[in-house]
């Protein structure tokens, strides 16, 4: 899964642990992604979201690129430690979009976050 992960995701911590086309499961640090209050940062929960929403839907575009182009994400609980983990499931697959719910819990399965990313299906790959 290396070449799936980038800088920012290692930043966080961020580890892919599952990925078929129809889900995508990923797990990341409450430690080191905090907000001053000691609760995991919801910009935190927003990468985590991007990054497994990002994934599933590369692996349902049929070998296309995609890019992020609406990433939603509320918030329903703090966390204080241990690791949340991120699950990725596609919504709609189109031929230019591909939606992607994702769910964030905590170690006690308690839901933390639900987030919703859309992302563009580019017909090209940039830069060729």
């Amino acid at each position: 899964m290396g070449e799936l992960v980038e800088q920012l995701n290692e930043k966080m911590g961020i580890e892919v642990t599952d990925w078929t086309p129809d889900r995508v499961v990923a797990t990341m640090p409450v430690k080191g992604n905090r907000q001053p209050y000691g609760l995991l940062h919801g910009g935190a929960n927003a990468v985590l979201a991007e990054a497994v929403g990002s994934v599933c839907a590369a692996l349902k575009s049929d070998g296309k690129p995609t890019v992020g182009l609406e990433l939603s994400c509320t918030h329903h609980r703090g966390v204080r430690e241990g690791l949340v983990t991120a699950v990725a499931t596609p919504l709609h697959v189109g031929r230019s979009t591909v939606t992607v719910e994702i769910v964030i819990t905590d170690e006690s399965d308690r839901r933390t976050c639900t987030a919703r990313l859309t992302c563009m299906v580019l017909q090209n790959v940039p830069g060729s």
